[in-house]
């Protein structure tokens, strides 16, 4: 019996990096995994894989920041499984440039994915893990959610946000005896494709600049893979964690230390 056998699980930007990986751990440990992601083809790869490895799967294209999107999301888990009990809101971006810079369109793009796909997530997830007899919700932040990142100013502010949402919410759940615990993950430099999107011409440079980044701030200068943090997801998202809600799981390699 896996970790998280006989569970429903619900991972947003679950198609590529630390979503998938979440949703692969998951799956591996028994669950059955909702994966939604506006990335169709990544997505269905997704879900496909893991059904061919003989796991349960299913891809729901998903845009975070649209609240209707949610509802018929959890409506569509219900019905093809019957449960949810674990929520991942991991979908997210990372715009780049100082508050002077940036515009308010794209620091309004960001904190719709960042910041209002967290609280949708929670607002009509619980509703439904609650019915299903409890569970876990883990909110993706970042270590920029608990210190200073310039040049990611208005990036930082959605992840801080996501850091004290959760720690409100699961007092909330606390006070609704709705047996749902909330926490949140805080990855360092992790190597995935949202390096890509920082700037630069090829991904050739801007793995380059992951490698400057590590070793510049990073203790050892070693590098993250997701599959460190869907190991956190996993142990949050198990009864391993049972008596942990409200907390932070910081996954950095000493950056914050």
């Amino acid at each position: 019996m896996g970790r998280v056998a006989n569970k429903v699980a619900l991972i947003s930007g679950g198609a590529m990096g630390l979503g998938k990986a979440s949703a692969e751990r998951l799956a591996f440990e028994g669950a059955s995994v909702v994966i939604t992601d506006i990335a169709d083809k990544e997505g269905q790869a997704a879900a496909d894989q893991i059904n061919e490895e003989g796991g349960k799967a299913l891809f729901i294209h998903h845009d975070v920041s649209q609240e209707t999107e949610w509802v018929s999301v959890i409506e569509q888990t219900l019905a093809h499984f019957g449960a949810l009990h674990i929520l991942v809101n991991n979908a997210g971006i990372a715009l780049s440039g100082t508050v002077l810079d940036m515009s308010m369109a794209d620091y309004h793009k960001q904190n719709s994915i960042n910041l209002d796909g967290v609280f949708l997530g929670m607002k009509y997830s619980i509703p439904a893990i609650a019915q299903s007899g409890g569970g876990s919700i883990i909110n993706i932040s970042s270590v920029a959610g608990i210190k200073g990142a310039p040049g990611l100013s208005a990036y930082a502010m959605t992840k801080g946000g996501v850091r004290l949402l959760s720690k409100s919410v699961a007092r909330e759940c606390i006070e609704m005896g709705n047996n749902i615990r909330v926490n949140s993950i805080h990855p360092g430099i992790i190597e995935t494709a949202i390096w890509d999107k920082l700037g630069g011409d090829n991904v050739g440079e801007n793995r380059a600049r992951i490698s400057e980044a590590a070793e510049s701030v990073i203790p050892g200068g070693k590098i993250g893979q997701p599959l460190d943090i869907a190991n956190g997801v996993l142990f949050l998202a198990s009864e391993d964690a049972s008596y942990m809600t409200g907390s932070e799981l910081v996954i950095d390699h000493g950056f914050t230390a």
